[in-house]
């Protein structure tokens, strides 16, 4: 058994557009030092997956510093490894010049890549989705299953709100897929939410992708699966363990607070001894905490200096916070200045922020106050 990875960097952006101005979703900071795109890369890593292939769209300056050579994921390899797709990378490949909106599209515009795979099956993931999945029992239960496609689905009880933005699938007694709901407007209820993995046979996958382009068909859930559920065998995967699903800010912030509020949630996504969540290492100097800070509850990476107080916040790396300061509920990115005798209370503020002596910012748990990147105040 072989199998090859595909990760979809873009496709989500427009749910937290205040993060993704300058960056992909996959490269959206996490936990204090992870990215998002970390947790579909250490999933496919550690299902012994040696070749991924990352497919961008645009912004994805950083999320190729963060990778890098993949050295962190033990990806640097002569053969296999990590590889960054820019988009329309050959010339036939859009004749419209335009970029992507669908998981399908995406998938398109890379069929060259497709057509020359070897690999037995093919391991595709969003970056909207956190979890800690073990993609070995995913794999084998494919094969096993002898589907064309296989779709990671986890229930969950949903609001109208939320099933509005998701994929709901009904499966028979045997796994088979038999009904596909694509974002309804008026379901609420208990549903298996699609979690936006998918394990797919190379074979079945090449010849969709050639329908697609022969048809013009743009979307993979609603010209394809749900036109093909009756001559076609697609099983779902059931997931029981915690996911996150981030498709808007206040998600992403309500996501990372619940990772201070619940250690068991912390646990099971980076304290799983046999499927860790790798992530880029910098040399960083350890935080320096003063004899005037006071730190509880709180997530703090390598390279910061707290002078005062800081409580139930995420710091990721080179963060600042000065002397009389008072951060709560905040998450604070990269190298975020916070001066002397500020008052922060439900903030994201993006990486180099500098918020100068005496100001006093708040926001919401339903609605936190976000700062631009290089913002200044």
């Amino acid at each position: 058994m072989s199998a090859i990875g595909i990760i979809f960097s873009n496709i989500h952006d427009r749910s937290v557009s205040e993060l993704t101005r300058v960056r992909t979703m996959a490269s959206i900071p996490y936990g204090c030092r992870y990215r998002l795109i970390d947790f579909a890369l250490s999933n496919m890593v550690n299902a012994g997956i040696s070749t991924i292939d990352v497919i961008t769209h645009y912004n994805y300056q950083s999320l190729m510093d963060h990778i890098g050579t993949g050295k962190d994921w033990d990806m640097a390899r002569r053969s296999g490894g990590i590889k960054i797709l820019p988009p329309y990378i050959s010339a036939f490949a859009n004749n419209q010049n335009e970029l992507y909106h669908t998981r399908l599209e995406a998938l398109k515009s890379i069929n060259h890549f497709i057509a020359g795979m070897t690999e037995d099956y093919v391991v595709m993931a969003d970056c909207d989705v956190i979890c800690n999945i073990d993609l070995s029992d995913m794999i084998n239960a494919h094969i096993e299953s002898g589907a064309e496609m296989t779709f990671a689905v986890q229930k969950k009880t949903l609001t109208k709100e939320v099933a509005r933005r998701n994929t709901l699938m009904k499966a028979d007694e045997t796994g088979r897929i038999i009904d596909i709901s694509a974002k309804p407007n008026n379901f609420d209820g208990e549903a298996d939410m699609c979690l936006n993995i998918i394990v797919a046979s190379r074979r079945y996958l090449q010849q969709m992708v050639l329908d697609a382009i022969a048809h013009d068909y743009k979307s993979l859930t609603k010209d394809i699966l749900i036109k093909t559920l009756d001559r076609r065998i697609y099983k779902i995967y059931r997931y029981e363990g915690y996911s996150a699903e981030i498709s808007s800010l206040e998600e992403y912030y309500a996501h990372s607070m619940a990772l201070l509020a619940d250690p068991d949630k912390y646990d099971s996504l980076f304290n799983i001894e046999e499927r860790p969540i790798f992530t880029k290492v910098r040399n960083s100097p350890p935080t320096y905490y003063s004899e005037t800070s006071d730190v509880k509850n709180s997530l703090i990476a390598d390279g910061c200096i707290i002078d005062g107080t800081v409580e139930n916040c995420i710091l990721f790396r080179g963060v600042r916070v000065g002397k009389g300061a008072v951060v709560k509920n905040s998450i604070l990115f990269q190298d975020t200045f916070v001066g002397d005798n500020v008052s922060l209370n439900c903030v994201i503020s993006d990486k180099n922020v500098v918020i100068h002596e005496g100001i006093t910012l708040s926001g919401a748990p339903t609605l936190p106050f976000y700062l631009e990147k290089r913002k200044m105040i």
